[in-house]
């Protein structure tokens, strides 16, 4: 009998972090590399923010918290909500996790039982199927397609649910795709989901403000209430704050489930850093006029990539609504010779050669349930970005 525990066996390691770490290899061993794999945004932290932490050391406030957030951010947390999403919730139905990972893991964990499923629309962030099995769920990975820009259908989703049915994950504006449900779209699915009140919603709203085109961005318990009672409603400061290092992430869920994932944490990481949560209180309560600011010049670079992907032998690249990662199909490259002589069967082939042959590295769409695609994060200069995609058109017109 193995020592290592069995179920581990069904979980994946991270693929956009392999992707990442194989770049920095390349780098390492002087391979001129541009990485396009990770999801972390170029900018800085705030310095008005940065300095919320260094002060909060300066006070001596590196001690134990409570498990689950200090007064000071839940409170933060409890108006943020009321501010930009029109939700109330008090500050004790608020939650601070060590990252938006450990909320996942942490709700999963506090209510799957073997047998329950657990609905992911693909493509779905890598992290959520594997979470799902390791709570002892089963996940229903429920494909879109790029006729609808990879958006969940109502009838796809009556579909998918059964009497086992425990939660739905919801991400919008997505990762990988960076597809984001219009109010008329999130209602319809919300339609779907009231008439089914053993389903429970876990909505993965990281990228709210990372929208473009003057779209607005709606959760789905503002454009249903009803369905307040069974939401958690999962937020963070890693993407609109440029605070991926900091590890914050926050929700808002009914009080028996926010006591379950407490007691979750107190017995795995506990509290999260108490300096990270002091700068998050001064991210969430201070000037976000930066925010806008940086989203225009990620649209500018979203423009500029689909545009240019576009332009690319093979290649077909929606226009997403927001985040900022772009899910082009790379179908009309398979079947094809990379320049090595490898035959391009899929899409993991087509990133590995173009890793190879042209140092441009990007994560297979079968990492995030849907083949053949690749996801490109365009969190990085719009230098950076024009030599990439100058690569990608070069390495796609090579192809025979």
């Amino acid at each position: 009998m193995s020592f290592i525990a069995e179920q581990l066996s069904r979980v994946k390691p991270s693929a956009t972090i392999a992707v990442t770490n194989k770049a920095r290899e390349l780098k390492a061993a002087g391979r001129d590399v541009i990485g396009l794999g990770a999801g972390e945004p170029d900018f800085d932290t705030p310095d008005n923010i940065k300095q919320a932490g260094i002060d909060a050391i300066t006070r001596g406030e590196t001690k134990y918290t409570a498990v689950d957030g200090i007064p000071e951010l839940k409170k933060a947390i409890s108006e943020k909500f009321k501010r930009e999403n029109g939700l109330d919730y008090e500050p004790g139905q608020c939650y601070v996790a060590p990252g938006g990972k450990p909320i996942i893991y942490n709700a999963m964990m506090a209510t799957i039982n073997p047998g329950d499923e657990v609905i992911i629309p693909a493509p779905y962030w890598v992290s959520y199927p594997d979470i799902v099995l390791l709570a002892g769920g089963t996940p229903v990975a429920v494909e879109t397609t790029i006729e609808t820009n990879f958006k969940l259908q109502p009838a796809q989703l009556e579909a998918a649910i059964t009497d086992k049915t425990k939660w739905i994950i919801f991400n919008s504006p997505s990762n990988p795709t960076g597809s984001a449900y219009t109010h008329d779209e999130l209602k319809a699915l919300t339609d779907v989901l009231v008439k089914h009140p053993h389903v429970w919603i876990l909505t993965d709203d990281m990228y709210e403000h990372l929208v473009y085109d003057d779209f607005k961005f709606v959760t789905p318990v503002q454009v249903e209430p009803s369905l307040k009672d069974r939401t958690l409603t999962m937020n963070g400061v890693s993407k609109a704050y440029a605070m991926t290092g900091w590890r914050i992430g926050y929700c808002a869920a009914p009080m028996e489930l926010i006591a379950a994932m407490r007691k979750i944490q107190s017995q795995s990481t506990s509290n999260p850093t108490s300096i990270s949560q002091w700068a998050s209180v001064e991210a969430l309560n201070g000037p976000q006029d930066f925010i806008p600011e940086r989203a225009a010049v990620f649209k500018e670079r979203r423009d500029m990539v689909v545009a240019m992907l576009n332009e690319c032998e093979g290649l077909e690249c929606p226009t997403p609504e927001g985040a900022f990662y772009v899910f082009p199909s790379c179908a009309g490259t398979i079947g094809k010779t990379a320049p090595s002589g490898k035959v391009i069967e899929n899409d993991e082939d087509f990133v590995t050669a173009l890793l190879e042959t042209e140092g441009v590295a990007v994560v297979q769409g079968s990492a995030f349930g849907l083949n053949p695609y690749f996801r490109v994060s365009y969190a990085t200069s719009t230098e950076a970005l024009t030599e990439a995609c100058a690569r990608i058109k070069k390495f796609c017109a090579a192809l025979k």
